[in-house]
């Protein structure tokens, strides 16, 4: 079994900023990428970013500039910090990751349970 353990969510003032974090657990060979997607009430879930084993990333063009996505292979951990947070960045956040559970297996990928981001006015 792996699972996802997201933390971090919570309420700030527009302008504000938060940190969300993500750990991988369970039987894992190697994590291929880890990311996080959000989806806002009546929208469908959009990526915001992701982050290779290598390194390379990725963001939503609505985030570029604002948000930075790091990841701590040793740890199986990827982060998300927030800054300059939006009314419109209001959604839950979701942490995805590219996991091969053994050696001979193929890639899967897995979702965290959610967290709530709420930027108020």
């Amino acid at each position: 079994q792996v699972q996802l353990v997201e933390s971090g969510g919570g309420l700030v003032q527009a302008g504000g900023s938060l940190r969300l974090s993500c750990a991988a657990s369970g039987s894992i060979f190697s994590i291929n990428a880890m990311g996080w997607y959000r989806q806002a009430p009546g929208k469908q879930r959009d990526l915001v970013a992701w982050v290779r084993s290598g390194g390379n990333t990725n963001y939503a063009d609505s985030v570029k500039g604002r948000f930075t996505i790091s990841r701590a292979n040793a740890k199986n951990t990827v982060y998300l910090q927030m800054d300059s947070l939006e009314p419109e960045d209001t959604a839950v956040y979701y942490c995805n990751a590219v996991i091969r559970r053994t050696d001979y297996t193929d890639l899967n990928t897995y979702w965290g349970q959610g967290a709530q981001v709420t930027v108020s006015e």
